[in-house]
């Protein structure tokens, strides 16, 4: 079974208010099998425009990855993140090349 992965590029206006979604994201993530590959860290962009962290999470299936974010869990968890952050998001399955 080929991976999928949440890519997300995230500007956090509140960082205090997103450690709220960071919480009550650890259920949906944990319930769906995701891995954080990537969780914020230094960057460089070198081509085009780029928000201010990256994330990328591993999930064993696209169909984990698409229940995840259209959970009940997850959707709650980014209910906390809409208001103080803005955020593009990705769900891209694997190569299985």
């Amino acid at each position: 079974m080929t991976k999928a992965y949440w890519i997300a590029h995230v500007t956090i206006d509140d960082p205090d208010a997103y450690d709220a979604y960071r919480r009550a994201n650890a259920a949906p993530f944990a319930e769906y099998g995701a891995r954080f590959l990537v969780r914020g860290g230094p960057q460089e962009t070198v081509e085009g425009q780029m928000r201010s962290r990256s994330v990328v999470i591993e999930f064993p299936s696209l169909q984990a990855a698409q229940d995840c974010y259209h959970s009940v869990g997850y959707q709650a968890a980014k209910a906390l993140r809409d208001p103080v952050s803005q955020a593009d998001v990705i769900i891209v399955e694997g190569w299985a090349g």
